[in-house]
């Protein structure tokens, strides 16, 4: 089997990579590297049976080529992170949007079985919980910039629904809930990694707004198992699937979570989202999913514990200042 990763070099992608040589496939990579990074692939790269272009899904010939050379298309690559979707709407939709269509046109030439990463996000400001796929979605207003993400993958679903419908192209769509774990970056705004590297650091945790806002966290090593698993069932064709662990946590929370495994003396900040990101920011009180859609077409849940996840994602901030740190002589 060989399979294409689009994004392959991000965080997501990168344990996808992994899963999928490990269970004998190839692999090929398609990652402008706008927010992957080699190093997420570092030790990967001494595998044969793995391919990288570090180039973009805008590239036509190189798409269609690497698609026609593939079995299996999995699109992860995407404009990611709250701060990032502000600061560049423009990339946002670009990216998000034309790439999912020229993704999308490549693989329907030959059939191909695709996967479409889409997000919680698109829920937008339903305040129903838990989220079922066949929820209303609410969206704020086009002046802010904060729903362009949302949007953008409403209408990446749309399309690979349509593709699915008029061209028979077979498609499987994940909406990924709050995935964390090692290699995630807090560049974007991730709120897991940026914690646990303030309070490895010593300095203060910042949280955004009053707190009380509420997530659920799974772990990529079980969101990954859940997408092979969707893949690999035919009645996940043509259907959207929410991909998350449904277990709460309020933002304060995830932070007195991270000091206490991390025994860290880190005070926690509180900051205006306004000057966090754009003045009339909105953000959303509530964000479940319903997994009753993925455990009755798989039989899977995610499952690992957010206290055995802020671990793992401790142990690997910690390994990274290791390479960092200067030699004393």
């Amino acid at each position: 089997m060989v399979s294409l990763i689009t994004g392959g070099a991000g965080f997501i992608g990168s344990h996808l990579a992994e899963a999928l040589l490990l269970r004998g496939d190839r692999v090929i990579i398609l990652d402008d590297l706008s927010t992957g990074s080699v190093d997420n692939l570092s030790h990967l790269r001494s595998n044969g049976a793995l391919k990288c272009f570090f180039d973009s899904v805008m590239n036509r010939h190189l798409l269609a080529e690497v698609v026609d050379e593939s079995d299996v298309v999995y699109h992860l690559a995407a404009a990611v992170g709250v701060r990032r979707i502000i600061e560049s709407p423009v990339r946002t939709i670009e990216t998000n949007v034309k790439g999912t269509e020229l993704v999308l046109e490549a693989a329907a030439k030959k059939k191909k079985l695709v996967f479409l990463a889409s997000t919680s996000e698109v829920y937008g400001k339903n305040t129903k919980v838990p989220f079922t796929e066949g929820d209303d979605v609410t969206l704020g207003p086009t002046v802010k910039s904060r729903w362009s993400y949302a949007t953008s993958k409403a209408l990446d679903e749309f399309l690979a629904l349509a593709y699915w419908k008029e061209k028979r192209l077979p498609v499987v769509i994940g909406r990924l809930f709050n995935t964390v774990g090692p290699r995630q970056s807090g560049r974007y705004g991730m709120v897991l990694p940026t914690f646990v590297s303030q309070a490895l650091e010593g300095q203060p945790l910042t949280v955004y707004g009053t707190g009380k806002q509420s997530r659920c966290f799974g772990y990529v090593g079980d969101a990954v198992e859940a997408i092979l698993k969707l893949m690999a069932t035919d009645r996940a064709v043509g259907e959207v699937v929410n991909i998350g662990n449904d277990e709460e946590i309020s933002i304060d929370g995830l932070a007195a979570l991270v000091k206490e495994r991390t025994e860290s003396a880190s005070p926690i900040e509180f900051i205006p989202y306004d000057q966090a990101y754009e003045p009339g920011f909105e953000d959303m009180a509530r964000r479940v999913p319903s997994v009753e859609k993925l455990l009755q077409l798989t039989g899977f849940r995610l499952s690992t514990p957010l206290s055995i996840i802020i671990d793992k994602v401790a142990n690997y901030v910690e390994s990274r200042r290791e390479l960092v740190r200067p030699v004393e002589v």
